[in-house]
């Protein structure tokens, strides 16, 4: 799955809430801001889970700045071996 998270989601801890709510899942992937001011989310799991953790995501205090959030689903690479920040 490959989300961006549109808003005023820079600066707020959208990275470290994503982060805080990834621990509670069996998932890997990559949270990062982009250049445009939004933030990109890169998770691979079962569907199940991400669907849990995109819930979990919406329903935290950060999900407030979000204005529009574009979805992309893809199978899993399995290039990635945990949960991080990812700065570029």
């Amino acid at each position: 799955m490959n989300a961006l998270f549109h808003g005023h989601v820079q600066g707020v801890g959208f990275r470290f809430t994503t982060v805080e709510v990834a621990r509670d899942f069996e998932l890997t992937g990559y949270v990062m801001n982009t250049m445009d001011g939004s933030v990109r989310v890169v998770a691979e799991a079962l569907e199940e889970d991400l669907l849990k953790f995109l819930e979990q995501i919406r329903a935290a205090h950060i999900y407030r700045y979000v204005v529009k959030e574009d979805l992309n689903w893809s199978n899993a690479t399995g290039e990635f071996s945990g949960f991080t920040i990812k700065y570029s």
